[in-house]
C-alpha cells in the first residue's frame, strides 16, 4: 500500500496512530512501529521536560521507526517552548500541530529534517499552513474524535485536493480496511486513526474507560464545549448529561469579554483537561470520556496489533 506518506515516513501502511490525550504512550507507539504503521503521542501526556525527553529516548532505543509528537501550538499551552525544544533536540520523525499557528514549529523543525503535519478543518487554514511550509495536512472531519471539523470526509478531502499540493491525511471515522481504502480513493495519502486504539491492552487509561468504548455506540457520542471552549466529542454519560453542553458560565464570559478570551480559554482548557485526566485514569462519578463515533465498531478490548490487522 504505497503512497507519498508511506515513502515519507518509511512505513508499510499509510496509517498514523493518532495522538490521544492521556491514552497514547510509549508501549502503543512501539506496537504501532512493530506492525507496519507509525504513531504519535501528545507532548502534554508527559508533565515535565525530563519525562518527555525520556519517553522519546525510550522509543528510539527500542525501534528505528519514525514516530511523532503532537504539540498544541496556541497560547493555552504554556509548555510549548520546552516541548518543541525536546522534539528538535531529540530528533523526532515528525510533529503534528493542533489548535494554533504552526509557524515557529515549522521554522525550527524544517532545518532539522523533521516533518510537520498540521491539523486542519477547512481550506482557508490548510492554505495558510501549506504556505508556511507544512509537509502535510491532517484533514479532521466531522466523524473525528476530540476536536472535530464541520465537514464530512468526502467534502473536506475534495475541497483540500483542489487547493493543496502537499499530502492529505484523513482523520475521522477510520475503523477498518474499507475505511482506509475509501480515504485513499478520495485522494488522501494516508489516515490518522484514534478512537479504535483507546480500548487496547497497551492503552494507558482505566479499565472503566476501555469498557465504555466497548459498551457505548455512535449514538452516545455528543459535542460539548465544557472541556476546551470549542466543540469536542465525548461519550454522553449521566455526568455529561448533567452539564451545560454549550460550555456554561466561562464560555459565556469568553464571548461577552473578548479582551480576556485568551485567558478564559486557558482556564477552560485547564479545567477540562483535569476532568478528562481524573476520569481516564481512575474511577470517578465525573465520567468525562473523549471518543469519536468510531466506538460503534469497537466490540472488544484488543491489542494494538489486532487493531492494525483490522485496518490493513
Amino acid at each position: 500500500m504505497s503512497t507519498s506518506l508511506t515513502k515519507m515516513l518509511n512505513i508499510k501502511f499509510p496509517i498514523i496512530m493518532a495522538p490521544m490525550f492521556l491514552v497514547s504512550n510509549t508501549k502503543m507507539i512501539l506496537a504501532a512501529l512493530n506492525n507496519g504503521i507509525t504513531g504519535a503521542f501528545p507532548a502534554l501526556n508527559y508533565r515535565t521536560e525530563k519525562e518527555l525527553r525520556e519517553a522519546v529516548r525510550e522509543i528510539k532505543s527500542k525501534s528505528s521507526g519514525i514516530f511523532g509528537v503532537n504539540l498544541i501550538v496556541n497560547k493555552s499551552n504554556i509548555k510549548l517552548d520546552y516541548q518543541l525544544k525536546v522534539c528538535v533536540e531529540e530528533g523526532v520523525g515528525f510533529v503534528i500541530t493542533s489548535l494554533g499557528s504552526p509557524k515557529d514549529v515549522i521554522e525550527q523543525c524544517k532545518s532539522k529534517g523533521i516533518f510537520v503535519f498540521c491539523d486542519v478543518v477547512d481550506v482557508k487554514y490548510a492554505k495558510k499552513v501549506e504556505a508556511l511550509g507544512a509537509d502535510g495536512i491532517i484533514a479532521v472531519d466531522s466523524t473525528a474524535g476530540g476536536h472535530c471539523g464541520p465537514d464530512s470526509k468526502e467534502e473536506l478531502i475534495s475541497a483540500l485536493k483542489t487547493v493543496c499540493s502537499i499530502p492529505i491525511i484523513s482523520a475521522g471515522g477510520i475503523t477498518s480496511k474499507k475505511d482506509v481504502d475509501k480515504a485513499i480513493e478520495l485522494g488522501a495519502a494516508g489516515v490518522s486513526v484514534g478512537t479504535v486504539f483507546i480500548a487496547t491492552q497497551e492503552s494507558g487509561v482505566s479499565q472503566d474507560y476501555k469498557d465504555a468504548i466497548v459498551k457505548y455506540g455512535a449514538k452516545d457520542v455528543i459535542l460539548t464545549k465544557q472541556l476546551s471552549g470549542s466543540p469536542i466529542t465525548v461519550i454522553n454519560t449521566p455526568y455529561m448529561q448533567s452539564l451545560d453542553k454549550e460550555g456554561g458560565f466561562l464560555t459565556w464570559l469568553m464571548k461577552t469579554l473578548p479582551f480576556f478570551k485568551k485567558y478564559i480559554k486557558m482556564l477552560i482548557m485547564y479545567r477540562g483537561m483535569k476532568s478528562v485526566e481524573q476520569a481516564a485514569l481512575k474511577p470517578t462519578y465525573k465520567t468525562v470520556w473523549c471518543a469519536g463515533p468510531a466506538i460503534e465498531h469497537v466490540n472488544s478490548i484488543m491489542s494494538v496489533k489486532e487493531v492494525v490487522q483490522k485496518l490493513i
